[in-house]
């Protein structure tokens, strides 16, 4: 008997071996291993689920250029707005507990809290947040807020500095500070902190034992990926882990692929994890349900014709199925977490480059092998144009930097130094060195950039940070005298820049 059954089990895992698409069997290692040396990626950990079992785990790469130390299943990555739907969920889930409903006005929890006009602020609810559609531009406000020393308090109340640029509740704009003022709202109605809710109802009953609702102290953790860039050099430059746990419920979350399996097995199970239901199924088709439409044409590149977003996940259909997956981007890693129902399919990617597309040609291109999508290598197919970008993008910077000192400003060195604000951000100083200007940021307490001159009004401004980026900027002058200055940083950061009004000396 004993026999049989051995027998038996080797049948069944042969036969679900060959239920695998031939990617999957014969191809997904040379293709990553492939993918890595031309995206210049150092590392990469990779999650396939499929029919309640995980079919592929493993890592690639490495997680340390200089130790060569190799990425596992086990290593920590930040999943950053992959956090979203973490939120998203404990929200969806006090809601089917009668704690709260997503539809309550924002004000009932924070009597003061306001947006930028009187009407938004008096409609906003908890779900308007969870869904991107207040108004405001993508990524709006998030230099003042990514890595700074503000509290999550502080941050809902700049949030009334944020000027819409669209008509509420009409258009999708992603935003962070929404996410954290959501989860603001855990605590008010659970008695418990956003981390210790989301570590008690989600972390502890999906056995998701080496996950981390905040990143605080990643750097001392046990098996951490180093965060890397190549953005502005096309070199791998090592960059600062972020610091961002005052917007936890939108970005801090820090795990590894063999606990999102966890995740993936209760989103593809109903709710169910290891059997038992952890969560009804209607709170996981709450934060499915779109809220607000982010496309509604067809795609030119990939079987998709509609995109929404619910409570912290997108939906799209993908060739005749609906999918659901957020990616997640933090200084020097970007991942992606994606699970199909209909196939009892889920994929969990993290790697330790930002700038790079291949952690989302990889998602696709299991994709397509499980969808029955025809063979396209979608990294090669995306590489060329990103590389013709990077190429383009190196060779602006070289040329900004050759035409530093061409010429000398209009006044002083010591005419640009000072104290300057900007009504959201606050303020930044600037001094004068040997080499130019130092810009030294308020709220930001160990970034710093240097300005140097290079002709026609221009100046070079270079964060020592090269996440945040180079750029060039000019200063506003009026009658002999320094107005103001324009800082821009990295789009990862925020597409928009700022613009700072230089204080009159003796004015506080």
């Amino acid at each position: 008997m004993r026999a049989i059954a051995i027998f038996l089990c080797s049948c069944w895992a042969i036969f679900c071996h060959a239920q695998q698409p031939a990617f999957m069997t014969d191809s997904i290692d040379a293709y990553i291993k492939q993918g890595l040396a031309d995206w210049q990626v150092p590392g990469l950990s990779i999650v396939v689920v499929k029919e309640g079992k995980v079919v592929l785990m493993k890592g690639y790469g490495v997680k340390d250029i200089v130790s060569k130390a190799p990425v596992d299943e086990n290593t920590l990555f930040m999943i950053a707005s992959n956090t979203k739907l973490f939120t998203g969920t404990a929200l969806a889930q006090l809601a089917y507990n009668g704690k709260l409903s997503l539809d309550d006005k924002v004000t009932r929890y924070f009597p003061s809290y306001s947006l930028y006009d009187k009407v938004s602020t008096g409609m906003v609810t908890i779900r308007d947040l969870l869904s991107h559609r207040i108004g405001t531009r993508t990524f709006q406000g998030d230099f003042t807020f990514w890595n700074t020393t503000l509290s999550r308090q502080q941050i809902m109340q700049r949030m009334r500095l944020l000027k819409p640029s669209t008509v509420f509740r009409q258009d999708y704009g992603y935003c962070n500070s929404c996410f954290l003022t959501a989860g603001e709202v855990i605590p008010k109605v659970s008695g418990s902190s956003w981390e210790k809710y989301i570590t008690d109802q989600i972390l502890v009953p999906l056995q998701m034992t080496n996950t981390y609702a905040v990143s605080a102290g990643m750097a001392t953790r046990n098996n951490v990926a180093k965060p890397y860039t190549t953005s502005f050099t096309n070199t791998l430059n090592e960059v600062p882990y972020d610091q961002w746990d005052n917007l936890a419920p939108a970005a801090s979350i820090v795990s590894n692929v063999k606990d999102l399996s966890h995740w993936l097995m209760f989103q593809l199970d109903s709710g169910r994890y290891n059997g038992r239901q952890v969560m009804p199924f209607d709170v996981l088709q709450n934060t499915r349900d779109v809220n607000i439409i982010t496309s509604s044409r067809k795609s030119a590149v990939y079987p998709v014709h509609f995109r929404g977003y619910g409570l912290g996940v997108f939906s799209a259909d993908y060739n005749g199925r609906q999918i659901y997956w957020h990616t997640g981007g933090a200084g020097g890693m970007v991942s992606n977490v994606c699970f199909i129902p209909e196939e009892k399919l889920g994929i969990a990617i993290l790697t330790n480059n930002d700038n790079q597309g291949f952690f989302e040609a990889l998602r696709y291109q299991v994709m397509d092998a499980y969808l029955g999508v025809p063979w396209v290598n979608r990294s090669t197919r995306m590489l060329p144009a990103f590389n013709e970008g990077m190429a383009d993008q190196v060779k602006e910077v070289q040329a900004w930097k050759d035409s530093v000192g061409r010429g000398k400003p209009a006044l002083p060195l010591v005419a640009y130094t000072g104290t300057y604000t900007n009504e959201l951000y606050g303020a930044i100083n600037i001094t004068a060195t040997d080499k130019g200007l130092r810009v030294v940021f308020g709220t930001h307490p160990d970034l710093k950039a240097t300005l140097q001159y290079m002709d026609n009004g221009r100046w070079l401004l270079t964060y020592d940070n090269i996440e945040y980026g180079i750029f060039v900027t000019r200063f506003d002058l009026l009658a002999n005298a320094v107005k103001g200055v324009s800082i821009k940083a990295n789009d990862f950061v925020e597409y928009d820049a700022y613009q700072f009004t230089k204080k009159k000396p003796g004015l506080r």
